[in-house]
């Protein structure tokens, strides 16, 4: 009995984690939508994508999200606890209701990835393409007179793994959906049997697109699990998934999760989601990266610059400069691409995730990006770089400037 309860706490901690890192996206995407997420300047230092913590406060109120501002601090320190936005110095574990600025790791590089959050990450993107997918696997089935909403056989599940090259083998895709039900994010619909490549039905514990208010979050953790992650299971969606790209006319293509990769001239230890609005730190376009062993130290700063001097598009172009192009092709992987960019025309690596994609491509920090997939990428912004990778093809074309030896 002991064993059973410590398996469902366990359990409940993982789906609370899991509620916690959707509804801190979601509300990411909200507030750069707002554009309450910006550079701001502070004691001559430019802080990019930070917000402050007193006029994010109103925010929370004006838009019902805590019915004051003792309750909102409340949620915001739970974000902060669970690593999702952190001072920009980290030099505070307090949030306060004060003009102080704070940042989403998600949009810095920082977030602390290892292998339950990677695994999570992995099943909101199978569920996402499943859900959109054409004559899709998940459909209202019947199991002993019950119906289930967007259940699956295993077999079909593993048929599609291997389709859309998500998994290499039978054994391997067994091995991808036995780690997803040991993370809580598939099961047996009746709850009785383990991952099997069979007619057995199953279906997603969780509802990535339900729309989480943060109020949910201070009472998620006191939640049992089967009820809520049946409850989950049955709301319908009627909204756009957190995780996928937004196009509005206002703004296309809002990021979804980054990772940075480490590299020796950069002192950041995680390679964490690839994907924001800010750096090119693509791992996983809608989609999500990496981590090093829980056993490293973490390092979280806002990095500086890698390159040796600043140069102008003008000075990489004139005859006679000291770099020469390179065309490097770069197939993501189900993480993503591995690499990040800054920088403002011209944009350039800033760091490489050592076992991504874009590692084994050809891919170095100090590299000035010139093209993405036949597009001149030279005089544009970061954001915008990483904006055309992500919503590109998983196969990216990239043309770099690399510096002579």
């Amino acid at each position: 009995m002991e064993q059973i309860c410590s398996i469902r706490r366990k359990t409940m901690a993982r789906l609370h984690k899991a509620e916690v890192m959707i509804a801190g996206e979601q509300l990411r995407l909200r507030l750069h939508d707002g554009k309450l997420i910006k550079d701001r300047r502070y004691h001559l230092r430019t802080y990019p994508n930070c917000f402050v913590a007193q006029e994010l406060i109103g925010w929370l109120l004006s838009h019902k999200e805590a019915p004051d501002r003792t309750i909102a601090v409340c949620l915001m320190q739970h974000l902060m606890d669970h690593d999702i936005v952190h001072h920009v110095c980290d030099k505070r574990p307090v949030f306060k209701d004060a003009k102080l600025l704070y940042r989403f790791r998600k949009d810095d590089g920082t977030f602390p990835f290892n292998t339950e959050v990677k695994i999570f990450m992995r099943g909101q993107r199978l569920y996402e393409h499943l859900i959109l997918a054409k004559n899709s696997i998940l459909q209202l089935r019947e199991e002993h007179c019950v119906a289930y909403q967007r259940s699956f056989p295993g077999c079909q599940l593993i048929d599609w793994l291997l389709q859309n090259g998500e998994a290499e083998s039978r054994r391997q895709g067994v091995e991808l959906c036995c780690a997803l039900q040991e993370n809580g994010i598939i099961e047996h619909v009746a709850k009785k049997y383990s991952f099997f490549d069979s007619g057995l039905l199953y279906h997603f514990c969780i509802n990535f697109r339900r729309r989480r208010r943060l109020s949910e979050l201070l009472n998620e953790s006191e939640r049992d699990i089967e009820v809520g992650a049946e409850t989950q299971i049955q709301e319908e969606n009627h909204h756009d998934s957190p995780f996928v790209l937004r196009k509005t006319p206002s703004q296309e293509g809002n990021n979804g999760f980054q990772s940075a990769g480490s590299s020796k001239d950069l002192k950041q230890a995680t390679t964490g989601q690839r994907g924001s609005l800010n750096s090119l730190q693509l791992y996983s376009a809608e989609y999500a990266p990496l981590g090093q062993p829980s056993s490293t130290p973490l390092v979280r700063c806002n990095p500086k610059s890698v390159l040796k001097r600043n140069y102008t598009c003008e000075e990489l172009m004139s005859p006679g400069a000291p770099f020469f192009k390179r065309v490097l092709t770069v197939m993501g992987d189900a993480l993503g691409w591995g690499f990040v960019v800054r920088g403002i025309a011209p944009c350039y690596v800033q760091a490489v995730d050592p076992g991504s994609p874009a590692a084994a491509a050809g891919v170095k920090v100090r590299q000035f990006v010139c093209q993405v997939n036949g597009q001149n990428v030279l005089h544009l912004d970061y954001r915008t770089v990483s904006r055309l990778v992500m919503t590109g093809p998983r196969i990216s074309v990239v043309e770099v400037m690399e510096p002579l030896q």
